[in-house]
């Protein structure tokens, strides 16, 4: 399968979980990859190879703005453009709402949102230019639940998606769509940081498909979302969550 061959790919929060699934299957469909994480994502890297891909690994905090433009001349110089960003990159937290600080509410911010911001802002100049481009950005679909103690988390991925409805307007006009994609509470290293066994399993018993999340159950729908075949479809936010939340 070749949908993405001859494109650049940047991901984010890329050295595991969504971001390595995604990171993988872009490559394995013909992308050339940038896998942007603060861990190393150099196993990633190995991986794509093996398959006779082509991958860089970069380290960098993308939800700091020094951070980004220290990376973005080895993007360009490794792809030469880019045509895809998957802005993965994030955290999960949970917390009561009375213990909640303007310090951890600043913190997520910061993670889920400006690094989405950053980063979008960083490659969609090359985009323009080049008349084609595909951002997807990942939220979440407790924005649909009603779970304690994510205010504010759901806080940030709620300006996700306000996020990519606004700049989906703002870069129609030069060939680029955005998109959102929105997992379920899944096994990934960060969900297993922050979900007990017990909500994996009261989460996927509600689930129209009764089974336990995965990070690669989110690739087909950001392959589509960043393929040829995406060109009339910007603005959305699509759930990709088992059949947990009916939108």
């Amino acid at each position: 399968m070749s949908t993405h061959a001859d494109r650049v790919a940047v991901v984010t929060g890329a050295a595991r979980g969504f971001g390595r699934a995604v990171a993988i299957e872009l490559a394995r469909r013909g992308a050339a990859v940038v896998a942007v994480d603060l861990h190393p994502a150099d196993e990633v890297v190995a991986e794509i190879e093996r398959m006779g891909g082509k991958a860089l690994a970069l380290r960098a905090d993308v939800s700091d703005s020094a951070a980004v433009a220290a990376i973005n001349g080895d993007i360009m110089a490794f792809g030469g453009r880019v045509d895809i960003l998957v802005n993965n990159a994030g955290v999960i937290a949970s917390k009561d709402v009375f213990e909640i600080s303007f310090d951890d509410w600043k913190r997520i911010q910061k993670a889920n949102v400006d690094s989405q911001f950053l980063m979008a802002k960083a490659v969609m100049g090359s985009m323009r230019d080049n008349g084609w481009g595909r951002i997807v950005n990942l939220a979440s679909n407790s924005l649909g639940l009603a779970v304690p103690g994510l205010v504010h988390y759901m806080a940030s991925k709620g300006a996700v998606i306000g996020f990519t409805r606004a700049l989906a307007t703002d870069l129609a006009p030069y060939g680029i769509t955005v998109n959102a994609v929105c997992p379920t509470a899944s096994r990934t290293p960060g969900g297993e940081l922050n979900i007990s066994d017990a909500k994996f399993a009261l989460v996927s018993s509600i689930q129209a498909i009764k089974r336990v999340g995965v990070a690669e159950d989110i690739v087909g729908t950001v392959c589509f979302l960043t393929s040829g075949d995406c060109a009339f479809l910007t603005g959305q936010t699509l759930v990709a969550d088992g059949g947990l939340m009916r939108v």
